[in-house]
């Protein structure tokens, strides 16, 4: 997992979803869960804007990242920054989402002294990487309280705003895009936060169709994407495997990308 070790590998074999779907003309490409691994990031960005140079034609590449960008991994503050970055001065027309774990950083910062679920589930990570000391098991609220305080010296105010801006959903001809998933039996438009944030169970086990195919992070079982008619799940756990997985859509075309460490 060394921070620039990283070989990019491109998954070659294009997979046409059945029935045909449509980009409505547009090139889209869409990043999984990234959770502190910059060097993955700066690594899948660098093979995105060569294959874009390839297939944009004239045509302004739309990029959506699938929010989870901060937690377990070791570089937080570094990806917010890129994201930052991006935000301003992307060649593409960009959409960032917000994570489950973006939802928990903002929950922290609004209430700390219910942040303790958050530091056991990636929060200490994300604090280290600001270089704050996350207190210990058991913290009273005073000690959360701090550990806030002491992030909110450290974290530029760019990054606050960039969380406080993430959006829930992307359309994009046939396909949406979200963090984890939606609730089959209800319409994209009544689709709540924590649905669009948490859900699991309903929707992986859920056979289709949906009203669009849905582009999701937020599961992954290993390295490999997850590619069916109804949707597609490019959450690889890059904090753990070192793979963070990407995809390019184009018309009824679907091409996967790979970031390795």
């Amino acid at each position: 997992m060394s921070g620039e070790a990283v070989v990019l590998e491109e998954l070659v074999r294009p997979i046409a979803p059945a029935p045909p779907r449509s980009t409505s003309g547009e090139l889209v490409y869409a990043i999984g869960d990234i959770h502190g691994r910059y060097d993955l990031l700066k690594a899948s960005l660098a093979q995105i804007a060569a294959d874009s140079a390839r297939e944009a034609v004239g045509r302004t590449p739309r990029l959506v990242l699938l929010g989870d960008y901060i937690d377990r991994g070791p570089a937080s503050a570094k990806v917010l920054q890129a994201l930052v970055w991006l935000s301003r001065k992307s060649p593409f027309a960009l959409h960032l989402l917000k994570g489950n774990h973006e939802q928990a950083l903002l929950h922290f910062l609004d209430q700390p002294e219910q942040g303790e679920p958050w530091l056991n589930f990636g929060g200490a990570e994300t604090l280290a990487s600001y270089g704050v000391a996350a207190p210990g098991p058991l913290a009273s609220p005073e000690a959360m309280v701090a550990a806030r305080d002491a992030l909110l010296d450290q974290m530029p105010a760019s990054h606050l705003q960039l969380l406080s801006q993430l959006e829930l959903m992307a359309v994009v001809g046939d396909y949406a895009f979200v963090h984890a998933g939606i609730r089959p039996d209800r319409s994209l438009a009544h689709q709540s936060e924590s649905e669009l944030l948490w859900i699991r169970g309903g929707f992986l086990d859920a056979e289709g169709p949906f009203e669009r195919v849905i582009v999701h992070g937020h599961t992954w079982l290993n390295e490999t994407p997850q590619v069916f008619e109804h949707r597609i799940g490019l959450d690889t756990g890059a904090y753990h495997t070192g793979v963070l997985t990407a995809v390019r859509l184009d018309g009824a075309m679907v091409q996967l990308f790979q970031a390795r460490a």
